[in-house]
């Protein structure tokens, strides 16, 4: 009698599904060494191998190329016919710190206040969360989750999809400064405040951050000045909102805005001009395509998604698959993202709508792989496949943002991931509902 996978127990006991020990032991998740032969490899980053061989040794891509000594301690994958991408990066979700959005207790994504820098939300990130194996059995295997809330909500959190902790998931723990400025255009067609009130409270709004960032910058000086030289000083008091600002003054840490319609997008661009000591991203942007010049003279990358309504009435319906691609070819760096929690998954498919609408499939496979990868200072382990690179990567039986590819088999630092999600339990369950009925 084969012996059972712990995890595939666990799992059914939990969802008291019906599978079979045999149907779950086939998927043999593991750490090693494997060789994955056969496969068209895309590479992203040094264009596309034919037949290519990839070798993962522990954590890490160890071989990509054509030709290769395999010997017998590794696990062979014949993936003939397959194709074989890294790992997808979503570079917008909240996933890991919201389960069930109508459900209060399971919502970890928000604190008090407006200024709150000093937040990390890998510190929050569930790795049990049910969405995440949904989410990496569909290819993406890396996320940057982030905190909502006030003016400055927080730092975001790079996070592998699998581990039994926040602290084995982290790829990058501040992967950036969340912040939220003011509109001058006011809330919409329930707004019913005047011109004139809705620019003094948007004044009033800007005034209150600039004033935060300029004690942030004061005491990063004083610190500075300590910390050259300490003697006859007396040491500034310890602030934990002013010293988590450091690393963002210093230009570690990018600062995420999120801005959308035309003018929010160039009242952004004029305050980044008197904030040139950091460095940001732009996250939204649904109307970028009406300023995409201006982004790129500016040089903001941006992570933007597809599905949404256009945001005039008089806007094509096209325009929201549009905008991607009608943004790159202005020159500025996009990665798509799902923008969204439980369907984070959805990302490939994000991507296929801007590849069709004018982006190009090649520049599209760049905006959720290493254009992420670059943006959020990750591309040295992460969005593409190079040897010594973090072994994230997937097999596809085709063209990964098609809804009717399958993703075969996921690997994750090294990690070949079981194959299981709520998802495909519920599918296996249904599917034989009518034999149980009988």
């Amino acid at each position: 009698m084969k012996k059972l996978n712990i995890f595939a127990v666990i799992v059914t006991l939990l969802f008291g599904l019906n599978a079979t020990a045999e149907a779950q032991i086939t998927d043999k998740p593991g750490f090693g060494k494997f060789a994955i032969t056969g496969a068209t490899i895309h590479t992203v980053t040094n264009g596309t191998i034919e037949s290519g061989i990839i070798l993962i040794d522990g954590e890490e891509i160890a071989f990509v190329g054509e030709n290769a000594r395999i010997t017998n301690e590794y696990t062979r994958i014949d993936a003939s016919g397959k194709h074989v991408y890294p790992g997808f990066i979503d570079g917008w979700s909240g996933l890991g710190l919201v389960e069930i959005s109508a459900v209060p207790v399971t919502v970890d994504n928000a604190e008090l206040g407006q200024f709150n820098p000093h937040m990390y939300a890998f510190t929050a990130f569930n790795p049990h969360s049910a969405s995440i194996p949904v989410t990496r059995v569909s290819g993406v295997t890396t996320v940057l989750s982030h905190p909502s809330s006030g003016s400055i909500a927080g730092k975001a959190a790079v996070m592998d999809l699998w581990g039994y902790s926040p602290d084995s998931m982290a790829v990058k723990k501040s992967g950036a400064l969340i912040m939220n400025l003011p509109s001058s255009s006011g809330g919409g067609w329930w707004d019913d405040r005047s011109e004139e009130e809705i620019k003094k409270q948007y004044e009033q709004n800007l005034k209150e951050i600039n004033d935060f960032l300029d004690k942030a910058r004061f005491y990063n000086q004083m610190m500075k000045e300590y910390e050259s030289d300490p003697s006859n000083k007396t040491k500034p008091d310890y602030d934990p909102r002013m010293e988590a600002m450091r690393e963002v003054l210093a230009g570690d840490v990018p600062v995420v805005i999120s801005v959308n319609d035309e003018q929010e997008i160039l009242d952004a661009i004029d305050w980044i001009k008197d904030n040139d000591d950091m460095n940001f991203i732009f996250e939204g942007v649904r109307e970028g395509w009406r300023v995409a010049e201006e982004i790129a003279e500016a040089g903001v990358p941006v992570l933007t998604t597809t599905l949404y309504t256009p945001s005039r009435d008089y806007d094509n319906y096209q325009r929201p698959y549009q905008n991607p691609g009608l943004m790159a070819q202005a020159g500025v760096k996009v990665a798509v993202v799902s923008d969204d929690i439980e369907n984070s998954r959805n990302t490939p498919f994000e991507a296929g709508y801007a590849a069709t609408y004018g982006m190009g499939v090649e520049e599209a496979l760049k905006a959720v792989t290493i254009y992420p990868a670059e943006i959020f200072g990750v591309a040295d382990r992460l969005g593409s496949l190079e040897a010594g690179k973090q072994a994230n990567l997937f097999i596809a039986d085709g063209d990964p943002f098609e809804p009717m590819t399958n993703i075969e088999q996921v690997f994750i630092k090294g990690y070949k991931i079981p194959m299981v999600s709520r998802h495909i339990q519920l599918y296996q369950e249904f599917l034989d509902r009518d034999a149980v009925n009988e």
